[in-house]
């Protein structure tokens, strides 16, 4: 299987910004442009779409907005079916095995190759070919495209950066961070206000704590693995590496987020943030319809910022290049109904409605250049404009995810219960032994 690897120059090229409020996309005249007109053909029928996620306003109103144009055009009926991030394994598992799986489904782009080696995912190639969609730079289709063919076409693309309590850092007269040092007086100082059971700086030991810890080691010039001929190679070992797992850990060991909640994801993280227990932490702009909801009205923009997280060594961090594909699942009833759903979603209206109203980069050239005019965006591009992607293979989610190889070498470090060297020794090696996996 050959996975073609996301170049080098998508982080040029798309010079990342997350929107963090319902930009004005731009108009077309027909707001169903891009998908054929099939009209009554599929009358009667209905396409289930699995969105993932949380189901807050702003994603329900756009998804709401895209269903009933498809229901228009095409005279089926749509389900829609939310799937909270940390369950998406499982269910896209579950799924997989038994055919109890959508017809269409929002998917992770780091994901694409997984489920494509578990024959989960449809061939969509056709869909990129002509129409707006062949307006999507070739080089966002990287995770998509394995032997040739397109399993997943790019709905929104997305960066990482320090989400704050604007109001708090005004309260308590601090700067924002320029080094990874003022990260952590920052840090201390809130909790020294704030109260020790509030994160200065949450640690994020979940389902998605790859982002952070990568994040961190990438900025020391670590790697988690690299290809070597045909087999993967772990480069956990390595000083660069250890200096970043040093800093992630340090997180807790120096007492910046609690001991008690190294298993915390980013929507736990969220759900706190919400409730006055984080001061800061690694997000992006989709979480701030959460916070909103969340807190109840209580925590909205003009009491939140992000910037750029720093680095040891000066400058931003590299961000976990990270967006969100659309795709047909290969047990699709009608893979014809489903393959139209997605061309809609993907054509240059729903798919920059989809990105802005979402916190999410647009995937189209012109609307991508129109947001980075945008000051309040420029702690995205700057994380964005050095990201990078995880190991490219269809056993990553395992290592990263299930079976939790880093995080659990994390909290075995944290609980004293080994060494840095020893964790990374035995993670490097389990590392390579998923990624080899045939």
């Amino acid at each position: 299987m050959k996975i073609a690897v996301t170049t080098a120059t998508t982080a040029a090229l798309a010079l990342g910004l997350a929107a963090c409020s319902s930009s004005e996309p731009a108009k077309s005249a027909d707001p169903t442009a891009g998908a054929s007109a099939a009209g009554p053909k599929f009358a009667g029928e209905t396409l289930t779409m699995w969105r993932l996620g949380d189901s807050n306003p702003a994603a329900q109103k756009y998804t709401d907005a895209l269903v009933a144009a498809f229901e228009q055009q095409t005279g089926a009926k749509v389900k829609v079916e939310w799937i909270p991030w940390p369950q998406v394994n499982d269910k896209f598992t579950a799924a997989a095995a038994g055919g109890a799986g959508p017809d269409v489904t929002e998917i992770g782009n780091d994901q694409v190759p997984l489920w494509q080696s578990q024959d989960a995912l449809h061939p969509i190639t056709p869909i990129v070919g002509t129409g707006d969609q062949a307006q999507i730079p070739k080089n966002l289709f990287g995770l998509e495209t394995i032997d040739n063919e397109i399993y997943a076409v790019p709905w929104g693309a997305g960066s990482r950066a320090v989400l704050y309590r604007k109001d708090w850092f005004a309260d308590l007269g601090i700067e924002i961070p320029k080094t990874w040092d003022e990260v952590v007086a920052a840090a201390k100082k809130i909790q020294a206000e704030k109260g020790k059971d509030v994160d200065g700086f949450a640690f994020n030991g979940g389902s998605d704590a790859n982002h952070l810890l990568a994040a961190l080691a990438w900025s020391e010039g670590g790697e988690y693995a690299l290809k070597e001929g045909d087999k993967w190679v772990g480069k956990l070992t390595e000083p660069a590496f250890k200096n970043g797992f040093t800093t992630y850990t340090g997180l807790v060991t120096e007492g910046l987020s609690g001991k008690s909640r190294l298993t915390q994801n980013t929507v736990d993280i969220r759900r706190r943030f919400a409730n006055d227990k984080v001061g800061m932490y690694l997000t992006a702009g989709w979480d701030l319809p959460g916070i909103e909801e969340d807190s109840k009205g209580k925590l909205k923009g003009d009491k939140l910022g992000f910037f750029a997280l720093p680095a040891k060594a000066g400058g931003a961090t590299p961000s976990f290049f990270g967006g969100n594909d659309i795709a047909v699942w290969n047990d699709a009833k009608n893979k014809e109904l489903a393959t139209e759903f997605v061309k809609l979603a993907t054509n240059k209206e729903w798919a920059t409605r989809y990105a802005t109203e979402g916190g999410l980069l647009p995937v189209y050239p012109d609307a991508l250049a129109k947001l980075s005019e945008d000051p309040a965006q420029a702690p995205f591009a700057e994380a964005f404009a050095k990201a990078k992607a995880l190991p490219a293979d269809p056993n990553w989610t395992e290592a990263g995810e299930t079976k939790a190889v880093l995080q659990n070498a994390a909290r075995s470090v944290i609980e004293g219960k080994a060494g840095i060297d020893e964790a990374l020794a035995k993670a490097n090696g389990e590392l390579e032994a998923i990624l080899n996996q045939q």
